[in-house]
């Protein structure tokens, strides 16, 4: 078990104001540049899952504050395995011999299914360690990038665009020429523009056509073009339209699988990499939790459970997510945020009273094979959570939430009426404790409160032709006639005790299926007390009888007086 911990500078708060943020922001942040093209990917629907690739062990990996250990990046390696992916990026090999040593034992230990890639910069040596690093792999991706934005060109590398073609077909045919030395190996080129995103799209097809002719791709064999949003720099929708730009463009197209890789900048990463779907991508670049640099690569598993929660099978197993957390926090050491969409703590968790209650409904009223559960968008057992903790209750939750509870622990379906008493006792002691309760302290509520066993114990009964109710009570008898034995014993009760009950409201049903099904009474009394004020409560009786379920019932109730000293024995 570890503790996250948050370092914090102690320095004065900055006051913002207007000397901080502009008025007019279009004077330091120009808008976005449109793309004229006759699009396509909005009429378009996402059919399939696209082809995966997990980088959690490169990019995720090189973003941590503390990199993983040799032994974690072997743990979580044989995770994304097990998860089944097929494709994965292990390691930038030549920035270490650390990286390089890892990426000979995922070449040594990857199923034959599974291709291991590798990243490397546009330079000669790098190039020859990271083709090293993976000789020997049944089947290897040797991924180069070269910035090709004008901002990286012109700013951080001094590069025209002509040179930056040129360094990237040199850099292609080593490539080529280092991996047609080792034929035992199934190998392919990824190439990046890097910060596609801030590309003009014309020069991504241009370098991307040079990078094309030089390792000379076929339909059985195509190469592949990961086009990151490397910075998010506009919103999805432009993204895509970059995305389709280059797919109408690019000669070849069937020779190429279009990859995209977007990080969070924005928080649009998934809704840019969905749209980068539409717009013609094939494949899809990313972390399981969304870990990377700055604000993060997109969350694959959100994307996949996207897909999911649409129908369409993502081809990868988040059966047990709990554990996949697990490992991810361990080797990460970085906390999965409660709010993540279906990943955090907290996404199936309803608070809201209104929101309790439509779950508890939904659940109740839906259909076997379709899941239409309000607020609900994923069944949590398909991902290995259980419905206990798909409603927590504390001082703002209503009616619903606790009978929820009740509902999945006990098997008691309370009546409207009970639970809106129950939900009151629940949120003033949630009030009182100024936090949430769990759900065995509200269970512990409901007992206490509703079935009260003794000092009144039911020891026999029997009620005749005429509704002539005997029953033996602890060390006495008492008797009375009604109607049923319900009016019977409360008129028994009335003669031994000299209180006289009033039936409010009763409620019965089968506590399970089947012939041994045990019936449960709730009944609902009210009486004067010595103020002459009218006074209601509730009690509970299960018994495979149900005459002596409603008996238990009523006497319940007379047992919470007894503790409470209203009625003296």
């Amino acid at each position: 078990m570890f503790i996250f911990k948050r370092s914090v500078s102690r320095v004065p708060p900055v006051q913002l104001t207007y000397k901080n943020m502009l008025k007019d922001p279009s004077k330091k942040y120009p808008l976005a540049k449109q793309i004229k093209i006759n699009r396509t990917w909005p009429d378009k629907i996402i059919t399939k899952a696209p082809r995966w690739l997990s980088t959690d062990l490169r990019d995720g990996n090189q973003s941590l504050p503390d990199p993983m250990s040799v032994e974690e990046k072997k743990l979580y390696f044989h995770k994304l395995i097990d998860i089944g992916f097929k494709e994965i990026e292990v390691s930038f090999p030549s920035a270490s011999q650390t990286d390089f040593d890892f990426t000979r034992y995922a070449v040594e230990n990857a199923p034959e299914d599974v291709t291991i890639q590798v990243l490397t910069q546009s330079r000669e040596q790098l190039v020859r360690r990271t083709v090293e690093s993976v000789i020997g792999a049944k089947s290897a991706i040797i991924h180069i990038y070269l910035a090709t934005s004008d901002i990286f060109r012109n700013v951080v590398f001094n590069m025209t665009k002509e040179e930056a073609i040129k360094k990237a077909v040199e850099t292609t045919k080593l490539v080529k020429q280092l991996t047609s030395q080792h034929p035992e190996t199934d190998w392919n080129l990824e190439f990046s523009p890097e910060a596609f995103s801030d590309t003009p799209v014309e020069f991504s097809v241009e370098i991307c056509e040079a990078v094309k002719n030089a390792w000379e791709p076929t339909e059985s064999k195509p190469m592949i073009f990961n086009l990151p949003a490397t910075v998010e720099v506009a919103s999805p929708n432009i993204y895509a339209d970059q995305i389709e730009y280059f797919c109408q463009n690019i000669t070849e197209r069937e020779k190429i699988i279009v990859s995209v890789h977007c990080h969070n900048d924005r928080g649009c990463g998934v809704a840019a990499t969905e749209l980068g779907l539409l717009a013609g991508a094939d494949r899809v670049e990313g972390c399981i939790f969304g870990n990377g640099e700055r604000t993060g690569n997109v969350d694959l598993v959100t994307v996949a459970l996207n897909l999911y929660t649409q129908g369409i099978s993502p081809n990868l197993d988040f059966s047990n997510l709990e554990e996949i957390i697990e490992i991810s926090e361990k080797c990460n050491k970085i906390p999965i945020h409660p709010r993540s969409p279906y990943s955090g703590s907290l996404v199936v968790c309803a608070f809201s009273g209104s929101h309790q209650d439509a779950i508890k409904k939904g659940f109740a009223k839906a259909p076997k094979e379709k899941w239409e559960i309000p607020y609900l968008p994923l069944d949590p057992k398909d991902i290995g959570r259980n419905y206990e903790a798909v409603i927590r209750v504390n001082s703002q939750s209503g009616k619903g939430g606790a009978s929820w509870i009740i509902l999945r622990s006990l098997g008691l379906d309370l009546p409207r009426q009970l639970q809106v008493h129950f939900s009151s006792l629940v949120q003033r002691t949630a009030e009182s404790l100024g936090r949430e309760l769990k759900s065995n302290e509200i269970i512990k509520l409901f007992q206490d409160e509703y079935i009260i066993p003794t000092p009144l114990q039911l020891k026999d009964f029997e009620i005749n032709k005429k509704r002539e109710l005997k029953a033996q009570i602890n060390d006495f008898q008492i008797k009375g006639q009604g109607n049923g034995p319900i009016s019977a014993f409360i008129n028994a009760l009335s003669n031994k005790f000299d209180i006289l009950f009033e039936v409010n409201n009763y409620f019965e049903h089968s506590l399970e299926s089947g012939s041994s099904s045990k019936a449960v009474s709730f009944i609902q009394l009210s009486y004067y007390n010595q103020n002459g004020e009218k006074i209601s409560k509730w009690g509970l009786g299960i018994n495979h009888d149900v005459s002596q379920a409603s008996i238990e019932a009523i006497l319940s109730v007379v047992n919470k007086l007894i503790k409470n000293n209203e009625l003296n024995t």
